[in-house]
């Protein structure tokens, strides 16, 4: 399967797809491309592939990623090569991309015949605006403007959510974790997917 999982900032989605995969042996982390300089610990192969800017619309341009943005000065990007090669090795790939993210990656995946069978889409959100606010404000990440901007983009990605497959309303990370386990196990057990023994 391919997972992909967006929400507004600030829900909790990459606590949540940490803790998923720690739990799930047979699912591995795209691992995606960015403009970006590492910051300090982190590796290129491990946390990201760290492209220069020339690198990076060379491989825009070749058309080799699934989806690709460009944030706050720098871009980033999920390579096609990255998803399929783990997708052919047997594992099941988790990608935590944005809203505009996981709707390039849907329209890929309409057109593509090995990836459109395998995609899943979750969208995670807040129970309410204000828990967002309390959230943000309580990562102490941005200032008062900076919050105000990222719940006024929240409000929009919100709108966005019957565009995806499921819908996993945030309580606690507990919770998160076991909604989204129960997803991925109804998916497997799909009649697409799954698999009989050999009765022989």
């Amino acid at each position: 399967m391919l997972v992909v999982i967006s929400a507004p900032s600030g829900t909790g989605k990459t606590t949540l797809c940490v803790q998923t995969l720690a739990a799930r042996p047979m699912m591995a982390r795209a691992i995606t491309c960015t403009t970006r300089p590492p910051r300090p610990g982190e590796k290129d192969g491990v946390d990201y592939y760290f492209l220069d800017a020339a690198d990076f619309l060379k491989r825009v341009q070749a058309g080799n990623f699934l989806e690709h943005a460009t944030v706050y000065g720098n871009s980033y990007g999920t390579l096609k090569s990255e998803v399929l090669g783990k997708l052919r090795a047997g594992k099941d790939v988790l990608l935590n991309v944005d809203v505009q993210g996981a709707a390039a990656i849907r329209a890929h995946a309409g057109e593509d015949p090995e990836l459109k069978p395998v995609l899943v889409t979750v969208f995670l959100t807040p129970p309410s605006m204000k828990v967002l606010e309390a959230r943000l404000k309580k990562r102490g990440q941005d200032s008062p403007q900076n919050i105000a901007k990222r719940l006024a983009v929240a409000r929009q990605e919100i709108a966005q959510w019957k565009n995806f497959d499921y819908l996993i309303i945030s309580s606690s990370i507990a919770e998160d974790v076991r909604r989204l386990s129960a997803i991925l196990d109804a998916e497997q057990m799909r009649q697409g997917r799954a698999q009989l023994p050999d009765y022989e």
